[in-house]
């Protein structure tokens, strides 16, 4: 009975491989970017994942939550900004897409985003 087992000698394509063009690859292209300045008040380091509705994210953190009402951080998915005690740093924001939904992180704007 024969299988069709990769051979890690031969080359050609590998199951599940990704092959990238040169160059870098821009994020969020043409998005509407907002910068803010946020300090984090607290005794200890927050990290905000790229994804989080910002304006939910740990309330030690000091910034123009307003602001950020439908945003998140201009971050890679699947990365996330640190911030340390004491410390202020200057992020940009861009605005959530898809159906522009939040649930599940805190109750005080739960669901959708667009008044």
């Amino acid at each position: 009975m024969a299988h069709d087992i990769p051979d890690p000698v031969r080359s050609g394509p590998i199951p599940g491989e990704f092959l990238f063009a040169d160059g870098d690859i821009e994020i969020n292209p043409g998005a509407d970017r907002l910068e803010l300045d946020v300090l984090n008040t607290g005794d200890r380091p927050v990290q905000v994942g790229s994804h989080v509705h910002f304006p939910q994210a740990n309330t030690a953190l000091r910034f123009d939550r307003e602001a950020a009402h439908g945003r998140r951080l201009d971050i890679p998915a699947g990365t996330a900004v640190r911030f340390e005690p004491g410390l202020g740093q200057r992020v940009t924001l861009v605005p959530l897409r898809g159906t522009r939904e939040v649930h599940g992180i805190d109750l005080t704007a739960p669901g959708k985003l667009d008044r």
